[in-house]
């Protein structure tokens, strides 16, 4: 997860979650939590104990994160925020306990001409490829149920959109003609294919490290003619432990009603 989609990806889900951003800029931004998802993602069950128990006014933390040193200006203060980062740690599991799946409208002001909003269903997707190492790949995709348009990118793309929960007045939804269903097979199919065409010196290096320490177990027991239990044992942690695998995982996703198109 590079750091430009770490930053599309806070920006996206402090917007979700109903907390302003007060300021923001290349490589950072200064967010201002409410109640919940501060307590959800500051780490401060003390302080909101507390609170609780003497009735005292809430005060939700203030907090910049910066996403890119290099373009953030140097003398600001704030945490660096990164992917495998604790609190990006926290963050996606706010994700999951508040609903991986959403619902959201394009903001539109209309003088009283009622305007369509067309159907798109978004999904992030983490690929992970795995061995006695790992790489992770984000992959973020939007299809358009009407015309069955797939476009990648698509969470970086939606931040020219101004979204909400509600639709804004004089609005109106159009039907899709790809069922929401019928939309996600479609996107399994493009995500196996997304995941298969990575090039697979990764698979291929992991084989021949498997291959190595399999040769040096041999070696080990090949004085033994019958192999002890511990020997297959051995055999079998490498094997877990080698052999190439691709997990995919959904992270959250959304249907989301635009007015205009979004391109490819």
């Amino acid at each position: 997860m590079k750091q430009q989609e770490v930053h599309q990806f806070l920006l996206r889900f402090f917007q979700a979650n109903s907390c302003p951003i007060i300021d923001q800029g290349p490589g950072h931004m200064t967010v201002q939590l409410t109640v919940e998802m501060d307590k959800q993602i500051m780490n401060r069950p003390f302080y909101w104990h507390w609170r609780e128990k003497t009735g005292g006014e809430p005060n939700p933390m203030k907090i910049t994160f910066i996403t890119d040193k290099d373009a953030a200006p140097e003398d600001l203060d704030g945490e660096f925020i990164y992917f495998g980062a604790p609190r990006l740690f926290e963050i996606f599991k706010a994700v999951k306990q508040n609903g991986r799946f959403i619902r959201m409208y394009e903001k539109i002001e209309s003088a009283g001409a009622k305007i369509p909003l067309q159907p798109w269903l978004g999904l992030n997707v983490m690929i992970s490829y795995q061995s006695d190492m790992k790489k992770d790949k984000l992959l973020s995709l939007g299809l358009h149920l009407v015309s069955g348009k797939m476009v990648e990118d698509f969470q970086r793309k939606l931040t020219t959109h101004s979204l909400a929960s509600q639709i804004s007045d004089y609005c109106f939804t159009m039907s899709p003609m790809i069922k929401p269903e019928s939309g996600l097979k479609r996107m399994e199919h493009y995500i196996t294919q997304a995941a298969l065409q990575e090039p697979s010196d990764w698979a291929e290096a992991s084989v021949k490290r498997w291959k190595n320490d399999l040769q040096l177990l041999d070696q080990f027991y090949e004085d033994t003619e019958e192999k002890p239990e511990e020997y297959h044992l051995e055999k079998q942690a490498l094997q877990t432990l080698y052999k190439p695998k691709i997990l995919v995982h959904i992270e959250n996703g959304g249907l989301f009603f635009l007015q205009n198109n979004i391109p490819s």
